[in-house]
């Protein structure tokens, strides 16, 4: 018996966000919104996402021993996340500063604060976090040699979740661990070309060029276009739910977090991506990341 559904390993950020007309170019000012603050980081993001819509949760992580970090851990709480693994203190806590344009898109800097002080150690330290958990889901906003050590963390019997944003190349190690790797486009063409493999135009050829690296299944997020999942089972299309778009900032951390709560629960990897797919089309539907994630019966009313 799990302890818990779904355990979080990864960031935990105060997001710094402003409405701007258009993003500016380079060397250009453009005057923004007021600033709002909002917890946010895509670990953050995904334990507090799978803990609103029912799902048993726990983060590992740092926060800095300041006001941020208590707002992160408010956050979390309220969600009814298990903050057992939240370490704090070490560096002030990370932030991310994120302009946000009138049809929804980001732009975002990460300074990674405490997040970069997540290392191989917490993660032999949590151990029991990880004997306790069905899924872990894991990001890159922390240190890749700390990821690496949570793949050698993992009983043999719980799954491994990744979405390697920002995109880096992985370890084959990591990548052999990922059912599923969890790509944008973007992501995709990084991790192709970093290991030197051709980059198709198709998704299609995407995901197949990126199960040859390794991982035991794939999922690509196409936005409005949906997701297409790939596996030994064969490959296919998982329809968007259509919306109208106000702020699609985190929205990518609230389908991976519903798609490894639904993969930890039994479901095949093309059912968990379509219920992932109305989660993140309803967080896109509400301003701020954390606190426009929806809950399980706003969910199920879709």
């Amino acid at each position: 018996m799990h302890d818990y559904d779904l355990l979080v390993v990864g960031s935990a950020n105060a997001d710094l966000v402003t409405a701007v007309e258009r993003r500016p170019g380079a060397g250009e000012t453009v005057l923004g919104s007021d600033l709002a603050v909002h917890p946010g980081g895509k670990g953050a993001n995904q334990a507090v996402a799978a803990g609103r819509l029912g799902a048993r949760t726990a983060l590992l992580a740092r926060v800095g021993d300041d006001a941020y970090g208590r707002l992160l851990l408010d956050s979390q709480r309220s969600a009814g996340v298990d903050t057992v693994g939240v370490l704090v203190g070490g560096a002030p806590t990370g932030v991310a500063l994120i302009t946000v344009d009138p049809s929804g898109d980001n732009s975002i800097v990460v300074a990674p604060g405490a997040n970069s002080r997540l290392t191989p150690a917490d993660v032999t330290a949590a151990a029991s976090l990880f004997q306790a958990a069905r899924v872990v889901s894991v990001q890159l906003e922390i240190p890749l040699d700390t990821v690496a050590e949570v793949v050698r963390a993992l009983p043999a019997d719980t799954r491994l979740v990744l979405n390697p944003s920002p995109p880096a190349p992985l370890p084959a190690e990591v990548l052999a661990a990922c059912d599923p790797l969890v790509v944008n486009e973007h992501e995709a063409r990084v991790i192709l070309a970093g290991a030197g493999a051709e980059v198709p135009e198709a998704p299609e050829d995407w995901a197949r060029g990126l199960l040859a690296l390794g991982p035991r299944s794939v999922v690509v997020t196409l936005g409005g276009e949906g997701a297409l999942v790939a596996g030994p089972e064969g490959m296919a299309r998982v329809p968007s739910v259509k919306v109208d778009a106000v702020d699609t900032t985190g929205a990518g951390d609230a389908f991976t977090a519903a798609l490894a709560w639904r993969l930890g629960a039994g479901e095949d990897l093309e059912s968990a991506a379509r219920y992932a797919a109305k989660v993140g089309a309803l967080a896109v539907t509400r301003a701020g990341a954390q606190v426009s994630y929806p809950t399980g019966a706003e969910v199920a009313a879709l």
